[in-house]
């Protein structure tokens, strides 16, 4: 088994994804508060542009009159040359005074517009937060209720609205899922009974059979040998289940403080028979030991061992497997292989159950395809993600990405490893 010291990176498609994550969303609140704001703000510059057309077109009407009203009465006592130049130096001082009147309007109107916008948006962001209390409570009503205590309800009080409606039709869904996940728990108990005990009594029997003292028959050797092997992948095939309902009904994992370089080196450890076997070339980076998760370990541990088991066993022999762990801003793992170009289309379903690329790939037909789907299980329980890419030059590349452990508990334990 070689192990190679190799520098990695997290991959900028796996930080993205962690990211949609975190990031802020724009809340119906939000929405609802900028519509109030940009409908006050409209309405109320057409309001000012009607205001201030109609005060124009007064003025104007006014100015004419006061102008021809002037010029009868001046005419009885002046010249028509001095009542003309007086008419002039009225309609220019009209104009003037409009026009000044006019400004400061626009300029009154459109500081009393951006306080009336202003306190708009802080009414309408208030009176949607009221509008929208039943929907929040629901919200997190809904996030609190898991398949751990589906029994709660929402029992939403108040009048009989939509919102009243939407929470008793929550309601109904959770006792019908409440149903389903007992139904879930139970055939998934009673299964792993039922189908251990025959597996049990029939490896025992093959045992017995081959125990007598007499030589059995070649052919009964043969049977025998293609039976373990076949009662063997049974038992692989159950332990796939029950694995994979474990992970998806996570929810809520347990607090446990996990180090995903130590888990990669104990996935290797547990694989280096396999690894000599097959002549694979092992490069690893130096590790990050601050690269520290927080959940269930056991589910965390064999997250970690069914990628590097995938990468072991789903390879060429003489082929080679790049590891790397670390973090930015979250904690993250990748795992490398070699091989043929890989149709992205089908490497994008590994994570569902019971999907492979088949025999093409290297030449086996190894596992029962639940690998790559417990370890996404698995990433989604801690609230992470798992990646899946084709390498351009050929093989597949394994990213997982799970929120870092913060604290002082981690921060020990990371300086305590440096």
């Amino acid at each position: 088994m070689m192990i190679q010291q190799a520098g990695s990176r997290m991959p900028a498609r796996l930080l993205r994804r962690l990211a949609s994550r975190v990031l802020p969303r724009r809340t119906v609140r939000l929405r609802l508060t900028a519509l109030y704001g940009v409908l006050f703000l409209v309405s109320g510059a057409l309001l000012l542009a009607i205001t201030s057309g109609l005060v124009y077109s007064r003025s104007s009407t006014q100015v004419a009159r006061a102008a021809s009203g002037q010029g009868p009465q001046s005419a009885l006592a002046q010249a028509r040359s001095r009542i003309q130049t007086l008419e002039h130096q009225l309609a220019a001082e009209s104009r003037a005074q409009q026009a000044g009147i006019s400004q400061d309007l626009l300029i009154a109107s459109a500081i009393g517009l951006g306080i009336m916008t202003v306190m708009s948006v802080a009414l309408g962001w208030g009176v949607s937060g009221r509008a929208l209390r039943p929907l929040r409570q629901m919200t997190a009503a809904a996030r609190r209720i898991s398949e751990d205590n589906l029994h709660e309800r929402l029992a939403m009080s108040g009048p009989d609205d939509e919102m009243k409606d939407l929470a008793d039709t929550i309601d109904g869904l959770l006792g019908r899922l409440e149903g389903a996940f007992a139904a879930q728990r139970r055939f998934v108990a009673n299964a792993s009974h039922e189908l251990r005990t025959p597996l049990t009594t029939m490896r025992a029997s093959l045992d017995v059979a081959m125990a007598k003292p007499e030589p059995a028959p070649p052919q009964t050797v043969a049977l025998a040998r293609r039976l373990r092997t076949e009662l063997d992948q049974v038992d692989r095939l159950l332990e796939g289940f029950l694995a994979l309902a474990r992970a998806q009904h996570a929810s809520r994992p347990g607090y446990e403080m996990v180090s995903l370089s130590r888990a990669v080196a104990v996935a290797l450890d547990a694989q280096a028979d396999a690894v000599t076997a097959r002549n694979l070339r092992v490069d690893r980076d130096g590790g990050d030991d601050g690269a520290w998760v927080s959940g269930d370990a056991t589910l965390l541990g064999r997250m970690v061992g069914n990628v590097i088991d995938n990468a072991v066993g789903h390879n060429q022999d003489g082929g080679w497997i790049r590891v790397a762990s670390g973090t930015s801003g979250f904690a993250w793992m990748i795992v490398e292989t070699g091989g043929p170009v890989l149709d992205q289309r089908q490497v994008a379903e590994l994570a569902q159950p019971f999907r492979r690329l088949g025999a093409d790939r290297t030449g086996t037909d190894r596992g029962a395809g639940l690998g790559l789907s417990i370890v996404a299980a698995i990433a989604t329980a801690h609230g992470g993600v798992l990646d899946l890419q084709a390498r351009p030059e050929g093989g597949l590349r394994v990213s997982i990405g799970l929120p870092r452990a913060a604290g002082p508990v981690a921060d020990r334990l990371a300086g305590a490893q440096a």
